[in-house]
């Protein structure tokens, strides 16, 4: 492979000819072969946005001159646009910080800022990747503002996913909500429930969830961008960080402010915890929902079978006709993998020191990593598995009738103790609840027919409107 050779502080260092990027790059490459990762998408987006931006604020200031301005500007365009994805190249696990991915990005935007300008790759004494490109910021202004706009950008389709799972588990527990079926505590016998009912308290989990995520939001807008080295603002112009936040706002569509306090907003990675914690509790109520579904599903002849999954692939390499609940699986090792990367953003939080966390390409990693997988879970689970669930009637009905959760609605007729006698001999002679009620003269048939009735079972109230 041909290498041309670029100089850094500490010497000179072969890059591939071909490379956009130059020396900090290659020895970012050549010190952390680690995960065989490559930077998020998002995570290069909302840098080089930052980028961008730094440039025309720079420029307003009168600090960058336009020529070199808009060659940075242009460079940036091409990659937001598409291009030159390929050049960047550091781990996640690198140097703390997050230095090596800055420099990664200004060495891309220089080399190819200069092919604009009609320069050679590596001629820096025209556009420096530090002087210029990384004007008025500094690796740790620039990541965390970084890992807010691009937690932003990946939230929003994780809410619409999350809006129309809402809207699929709503419409099936209008679909299903005429079905009885018997309820269960402790994996036992409970009283009645519809089925409607349980996939009604399904959509109102995945509502809270959704509303928990929407929280961390305001907190995200505040950007510490000009605080550059410890949030004093050495070396960044007042009016620069007040453009700046003006032109990202713009740029992003998000409404973005300047974080009050620009020390806190290095220091402390709070904000990342929060929607990471947000994250997690999603992934902890959409995983029970799963569980529930697999084990509403389970048999069919030797399980529950109250309600049918789509069937999306065979389910066994030995077992003709076998079919798995599949995608409730995959959502299932999902959400322990989301749970996993809040425990990786939590530690990493708290490691923080003094001035600086330089835990941040860790937490970039497992916040980006977990949004855009958690999204792209509960897309397939909603499309490939809710809105296909199919109810077994006949199934559900037998169970209620057979269900020792009966007597619960007896009891305040018949009294608990005589209750608990009839639940002791049906599960001794194997009769249903109804005979034994009716055998012992508990009740009147009329009686016993009219605290059966649906709406007694599943409504508040006592089931034949005593006192």
């Amino acid at each position: 492979m041909s290498t041309r050779i670029e100089k850094d502080s500490l010497g000179e260092m072969e890059v591939p000819a071909s490379a956009y990027y130059g020396a900090q790059t290659a020895r970012a490459v050549q010190n952390f072969p680690i995960s065989g990762l490559k930077p998020h998408p998002a995570i290069v987006w909302a840098v080089v946005i930052i980028k961008k931006c730094a440039a025309r604020a720079n420029m307003s200031t009168g600090r960058l001159s336009v020529e070199i301005g808009n060659a940075i500007v242009a460079a940036a365009d091409e990659i937001l646009g598409g291009g030159l994805a390929d050049q960047f190249v550091v781990d996640p696990f690198q140097a703390g910080a997050g230095t090596s991915h800055n420099m990664n990005v200004n060495e891309v935007l220089a080399n190819r800022a200069l092919e604009l300008l009609g320069r050679q790759r590596g001629d820096f004494s025209v556009l420096h990747p530090n002087d210029h490109v990384n004007m008025a910021q500094s690796t740790n202004d620039l990541i965390p503002t970084a890992i807010r706009l691009a937690a932003l950008e990946l939230l929003d389709p994780l809410l619409e996913a999350l809006e129309s799972l809402e809207s699929a588990l709503t419409a099936k527990a209008g679909e299903f909500n005429h079905i009885l079926k018997s309820g269960r505590t402790h994996l036992q016998d409970a009283v009645p429930i519809s089925l409607g009912q349980e996939f009604g308290a399904y959509a109102a989990a995945i509502r809270r969830s959704r509303e928990g995520l929407e929280s961390s939001i305001p907190a995200l807008l505040e950007l510490g961008i000009g605080g550059t080295a410890v949030g004093t603002g050495l070396n960044a112009e007042p009016a620069y960080i007040t453009a700046i936040i003006e032109e990202l706002a713009v740029a992003t569509g998000f409404p973005a402010v300047a974080a009050p306090d620009l020390f806190e907003a290095m220091q402390n990675m709070d904000p990342f915890l929060a929607l990471s914690s947000a994250l997690r509790r999603t992934a902890v109520s959409l995983g029970r929902i799963a569980n529930d579904l697999r084990l509403l599903s389970s048999g069919p002849r030797t399980g529950l079978d109250e309600i049918r999954l789509p069937a999306v692939q065979p389910g066994s390499s030995i077992m003709p006709g076998k079919i798995n609940p599949s995608m409730a699986e995959m959502t299932n090792m999902v959400c322990y993998q989301v749970m996993g990367c809040d425990q990786a953003v939590m530690l990493a939080t708290q490691a923080g020191q003094l001035e600086l966390n330089v835990m941040m390409p860790l937490i970039a990693y497992n916040l980006l990593f977990s949004l855009g997988l958690l999204k792209n879970c509960v897309q397939k689970f909603t499309d490939s598995c809710i809105t296909g669930i199919v109810a077994n009637e006949e199934r559900c009905r037998r169970y209620l009738e057979d269900s020792l959760g009966l007597v619960t609605v007896l009891a305040p007729s018949i009294g608990y103790n005589a209750a608990a006698d009839v639940a002791k001999e049906s599960m001794a002679s194997g009769r249903s609840i109804r005979e034994i009620v009716l055998a012992r003269k508990l009740m009147s048939a009329a009686d016993l027919e009219a605290a059966m009735r649906p709406e007694h079972l599943t409504e508040p109230g006592l089931p034949l409107g005593e006192k």
